[in-house]
């Protein structure tokens, strides 16, 4: 098999031996208690199991970073929290997970989508975990779901409909980011995107469930739930970014799909990983695979983390061996597409390793 490296702003194949998808260079040693961006962390990660990020362009993500920043303003999301917004450094995680472009303009459409997902997350979720009404969160949600799908409203009632949309900051920011993504993606695309949406949306609520049940879900069901709401939408535009397209019925393919998913989750439990302990000293019930299994197995958290490490390692290295049957096929444009998975995993990675959001001290 082979591994994807960066040239000149694409990614191609390099010939790496029989074993998989980069695995010369795909495990990393992230051992340390100290990221070069950031500082101390509480406590020691355990080995993870993630290929290399590809391209660090300080200045590629920094102008996209800027940008998002004045278009978060602008949509009116993270309204007297631009310092913090700008430090958690979204511009800098697109430049990292997709080093199949240079273009600042494509990298930006990616962001707007990304961070208006993020605040769905940063205003509705964490409203949900800490108020005493999560059952808010469904009809939150829904409308969330129409920005970005607009109902087809008769007349007397379309004018209060777009209103409300438009003066919601997190309705105004989803819809504005599937409007602004349509000049770089096909109309099969924006609607994957909004499919994979829907269930994050989905996902996202049924949290809310388990809260309003006053319950921790067991270890298969909260992994079950995990995988619709993860980085999937994002990772979804992998080759809407990099100016191709997957066709859709290939994208739909039960194999390429299940290599997709186990991206996409393992992304995600990479994501519990570094934010567990900010998640456990939390106000109200968090919901995090290490405290999941903590409770259930009645272990340390860290042995939690451990054993968390260990599926998401388990998950990477099934997509590895999945993403190299899928290689055999020779369909360039779906190796391609492959190699923008496994670069998304290793830029995310990096990303969590520096990002404020997850290490501070």
């Amino acid at each position: 098999m082979t591994s994807p490296q960066t040239v000149a702003g694409s990614v191609r194949w390099i010939p790496h031996g029989p074993t998989g998808l980069g695995t010369s260079a795909a495990r990393l040693h992230n051992t340390s208690n100290t990221s070069p961006h950031t500082g101390t962390r509480k406590s020691r990660l355990p080995e993870l199991y993630c290929p290399p990020h590809l391209r660090d362009d300080t200045a590629l993500g920094e102008e996209v970073n800027e940008r998002l920043v004045r278009w978060a303003e602008e949509v009116g999301i993270y309204a007297g929290q631009s310092e913090t917004f700008r430090q958690a450094n979204y511009g800098r995680l697109l430049m990292l997970t997709h080093p199949d472009t240079d273009d600042p303009d494509r990298l930006l459409a990616a962001a707007r989508c990304m961070a208006a997902e993020f605040a769905v997350d940063d205003y509705f979720c964490e409203d949900a975990a800490t108020s005493d009404h999560p059952e808010r969160l469904g009809p939150q949600l829904m409308l969330a779901q129409s920005a970005i799908d607009p109902a087809q409203l008769p007349h007397g009632t379309r004018e209060r409909y777009e209103r409300s949309l438009r003066e919601q900051p997190v309705w105004n920011a989803l819809r504005r980011s599937v409007e602004e993504l349509a000049p770089y993606a096909g109309g099969a695309q924006v609607n994957r995107l909004r499919q994979e949406i829907a269930g994050l949306f989905l996902g996202m609520d049924a949290e809310a469930g388990w809260r309003i049940g006053g319950r921790l879900p067991p270890v298969w069901e909260y992994l079950a739930n995990r995988q619709m709401n993860s980085f999937l939408p994002c990772m979804a535009l992998v080759d809407s970014i990099g100016g191709y397209e997957l066709p859709a019925q290939v994208y739909g393919r039960p194999d390429v799909r299940r290599a997709t998913l186990l991206a996409a989750l393992a992304s995600v439990l990479l994501n519990d990983v570094y934010s567990v302990h900010k998640e456990s000293s939390a106000e109200g019930v968090e919901y995090n695979l290490p405290l999941v299994i903590a409770a259930e197995d009645g272990c340390s958290l860290d042995v939690a983390i451990q054993r968390s490490a260990d599926i998401h390692n388990e998950l990477v290295r099934s997509f590895e061996t999945a993403a190299a049957e899928l290689g055999r096929t020779g369909d360039p444009v779906l190796t391609r597409y492959l190699a923008g998975l496994w670069a998304w995993l290793g830029g995310n990675r990096e990303w969590h390793a520096s990002s404020p959001r997850y290490n501070q001290s």
